[in-house]
């Protein structure tokens, strides 16, 4: 922390988790005791989650609401990371499934010069508890041939619970379309780019009350993007 500002930044994206919001919260303050910030990125005004989160940073003014100007789950997640001011960046979901217990481990890898660090659920002690079984299926896949094949240094890249140091991500240019699909592309054009990359092992747990916005067979095809750029041995979207 320098000068009052914390080193680390959890990016939010929300889109109705009133039910899940409160849990969610308790959860990073009793598992995360790094110094952070949460920046809770939203679309609309009508979206439940910001009585329940406005209530909160009244109490905590750690808790900051950015409006998203490109709506979706693209822009909200974009907008996050780039709002986040400087050391590392982690993007985590509001819907509880996250296990926040991961974050000083990823935060004290970033601290031994890591670039990216993956939460993951296929490594030795990680698991996934719950969530449709062809999605688990075809992450898992893929997580092992990228590992295998690819030589990824992480055995779930597709999982969007990562830490990003700011530097990694002031130098490359998101090209994701669709949404979910960018933890695997800055995972891929970290490795490509020769960056320092790790996991921790993480337990996540499906949600336990409303709908997710994850659109499998809409964004496979983007998926499938990054999974053939992984053995392209190039870094496309790199800035300056």
């Amino acid at each position: 922390m320098s000068g009052g500002v914390p080193d680390l930044h959890l990016v939010v994206p929300v889109y109705n988790e009133a039910e899940n919001f409160p849990r969610f919260y308790r959860s990073v303050q009793a598992q995360v005791r790094t110094p952070h910030d949460l920046i809770v990125v939203y679309d609309r005004e009508d979206d439940s989650t910001l009585p329940v989160a406005r209530e909160l940073a009244r109490a905590d003014p750690t808790l900051v609401l950015l409006r998203n100007r490109s709506p979706g789950v693209l822009g909200a997640l974009k907008a996050g990371l780039a709002a986040a001011p400087g050391g590392a960046v982690v993007v985590t979901m509001a819907d509880g499934s996250d296990d926040h217990r991961c974050v000083d481990l990823m935060y004290a890898m970033y601290r031994e010069g890591y670039d990216l660090v993956s939460a993951s659920r296929y490594m030795p002690g990680g698991e996934q508890r719950g969530g449709p079984m062809l999605k688990g299926l075809l992450s898992r896949a893929a997580g092992w041939s990228l590992h295998r094949f690819a030589g990824l240094p992480t055995l779930d890249p597709t999982n969007n619970f990562k830490l990003y140091r700011r530097a990694f991500l002031d130098q490359v240019t998101i090209e994701s379309e669709g949404g979910f699909e960018i933890a695997l592309e800055l995972t891929v054009k970290a490795h490509l780019a020769g960056l320092r990359s790790g996991e921790v092992p993480s337990v996540w747990t499906d949600r336990v009350a409303g709908r997710s916005n994850f659109k499998l067979f809409r964004w496979l095809p983007r998926y499938l993007r990054w999974y053939r750029m992984a053995f392209g041995g190039t870094a496309p979207g790199r800035s300056g």
